[in-house]
């Protein structure tokens, strides 16, 4: 699957928040609201997004039209069975097609291993 495809990636990159190794850098309240946002929505690789400054002054990432989904997120909710809506969604349209992930990439097993690694 192609990586210009918004659900193409298939294998976490180098600095994937869900990467098991590498150091966790993100804080447990941060994980939680990517938890949230994945029921429906969806979670872009950080590479394939733009930094920005927002409305207090701090950077941020921000969604492009080039956007591609995270694959690291796709492969933690492929392994915990509860694919999100919009997973649901682009694989009924062909976009998605979960056989394609690496499934041994070092990534997650579940959320609560992803929270409970995140520095204190």
């Amino acid at each position: 699957m192609s990586e210009t495809k918004p659900y193409g990636m298939t294998t976490p990159c180098a600095k994937c928040p869900f990467r098991t190794n590498i150091p966790a850098y993100l804080r447990a309240e941060r994980v939680e609201e990517i938890r949230a946002g994945l029921v429906r929505g969806e979670f872009p690789c950080h590479n394939t997004t733009e930094s920005r400054e927002d409305d207090e002054g701090y950077d941020t990432r921000v969604e492009t039209k080039d956007s591609i989904h995270c694959a690291g997120a796709l492969i933690l909710l492929e392994k915990i069975q509860e694919p999100s809506q919009m997973m649901r969604i682009a694989e009924r349209l062909g976009m998605y097609d979960a056989s394609q992930l690496d499934m041994d990439a070092p990534v997650f097993d579940d959320w609560d291993e992803m929270i409970e690694a995140q520095p204190r």
